[in-house]
């Protein structure tokens, strides 16, 4: 599949954050280099003169996402801010800060900005940067999954304890959305060497998962606005501390389905049950979890995975697949499937 990130699409959009960083306080001198591509373009900016940052090494630096087109509306977008200052002011997780773009238009709004692409609008947002690197699944994470579990509880603590700002709003992850008629990551039945069995096999997973989270139920003490995606790619880890970046899917889901997301893409690795034991360990440090809910970790472990697998077959031209593997993550989920569906032979015959 041709990627959309083309050599000559990234410099395209390299030009549009080029065109904004002044509204951030960027002078002439500042550098913008790509620093990522998934589904958002992430640029780095590197200015001598910028002045929000003045602790790191080198120049000083600031972080532009540039948004993927037809997936958050502005509302959105803000909505998801809003939700990371109410967390810095609360000071219950470590995260970068949105921008405050002090050359703005009076008529915009003051954190995002957007530029012209063929006719299409890109919103961009810029944050703080933030020192740190990515935790490897070749390391001990145990340490660092009880950190993120109490991290985990503080921000569905924060979540459930703020009352959320008049148009706020963000996309539900529940079964209808995730598999549903209209899926927000694609359908699964696409995923790259899925044959009959297989679907078989997936369909027949979905079903049971359908009716155990209908009756677990999406009650206040369960479910309500979660980060989501909680994976390794978003989590910085400097010395001792650990903080979490990239709120862009933060939305009203289950709160367990939070453990789910740190796990994306080894799920079926022999370290999981050792981190889910960590996780609640730390988790249960800051907030009460009662056994019904640690029972569904499973469930939402296979949700999840069932989510990256419909994202992977819709997403394929992305690094993030590719790394992946397109056909051996499609046969680790029927393989996580057929162990799941073992688990629950008896709902299976009743499905």
């Amino acid at each position: 599949m041709t990627t959309i990130y083309d050599e000559q699409f990234v410099q395209r959009l390299k030009r549009g954050v080029e065109s904004l960083i002044s509204e951030w306080g960027a002078s002439p001198q500042a550098q913008v280099k790509l620093l990522t591509l998934s589904e958002n373009a992430t640029f780095i900016v590197e200015d001598p003169t910028f002045k929000f940052c003045t602790k790191t090494e080198g120049p000083n630096r600031f972080i532009v996402r540039v948004h993927r087109p037809d997936y958050h509306s502005e509302a959105e977008i803000r909505s998801e801010l809003e939700w990371i200052q109410a967390l810095k002011a609360s000071q219950l997780v470590t995260t970068p800060a949105p921008l405050l773009r002090h050359k703005a238009p009076a008529h915009e709004d003051p954190f995002i900005a957007r530029f012209d692409d063929h006719g299409a609008s890109r919103y961009v947002v810029a944050f703080e940067f933030m020192p740190g690197s990515e935790p490897s699944t070749d390391d001990d994470l145990t340490a660092g999954f009880e950190t993120l579990g109490a991290i985990s509880a503080r921000l569905h603590q924060h979540s459930r304890q703020w009352p959320l700002p008049d148009g706020f709003v963000r996309k539900r992850w529940d079964f209808t959305s995730a598999f549903g008629d209209t899926p927000l990551w694609g359908d699964w039945k696409a995923a790259a060497g899925l044959d009959q069995d297989g679907k078989q096999v997936l369909q027949q997973l979905l079903n049971v998962l359908q009716q155990r989270l209908a009756d677990y139920g999406d009650g206040a003490d369960r479910f309500g606005l979660i980060h989501t995606d909680l994976r390794l790619a978003n989590l910085l880890v400097q010395g001792d501390q650990l903080a979490v970046i990239d709120f862009d899917d933060a939305g009203f889901s289950w709160f367990m389905y939070d453990f789910a997301s740190a796990i994306s893409f080894f799920e079926d690795s022999p370290q999981v049950p050792q981190l889910q034991q960590a996780w609640l360990r730390g988790y249960r440090r800051v907030r009460e979890l009662a056994p019904e809910h640690e029972a569904m970790l499973p469930d939402f472990i296979m949700f999840r995975r069932m989510l990256l697998t419909a994202w992977v077959a819709s997403h394929a031209e992305t690094e993030t697949a590719a790394e992946a593997g397109h056909e051996r993550y499609t046969q680790g989920t029927v393989a996580l499937a057929k162990a799941y569906l073992q688990a629950h032979a008896a709902e299976v015959s009743e499905a």
